[in-house]
């Protein structure tokens, strides 16, 4: 049976899966980290790293928040460059995005529903 409950460090427990903490991609024996509703992840960038690609047609709702560092978000609507902890950008289905770091940079994403 899975457990509901856990805890642990995010830098450390999403080595293994680009990042994401929380998705209908984490193993199920995971437990509560496996979900279809939510995806959550931490991600730790150095200055200089870059999405080239940008998402094609994304269908979904994500919460970029900065934790530490410069990041630009670039967005089909514009580009916003997160300086200050706390700063965030938030889009809906159907903006596609790309990023860069602008100087070594921490982020957390919020992307519902998991399921694609």
């Amino acid at each position: 049976m899975a457990v509901n409950w856990c805890y642990g460090n995010a830098a450390e427990d999403t080595k293994d899966t680009r990042g994401w903490l929380l998705g209908h991609f984490i193993d199920p024996t995971e437990g509560v980290r496996h979900s279809k509703a939510v995806e959550v992840k931490w991600a730790t960038h150095p200055a200089g790293e870059q999405r080239h690609e940008w998402t094609a047609d994304d269908q979904r709702t994500t919460l970029l928040v900065l934790i530490h560092g410069e990041f630009r978000v670039d967005l089909t609507e514009g580009s916003k460059v997160l300086t200050t902890q706390g700063d965030y950008v938030l889009w809906g289905p159907g903006i596609d995005h790309s990023w860069e770091a602008l100087t070594d940079a921490v982020v957390m994403v919020v992307r519902w529903p998991s399921a694609t």
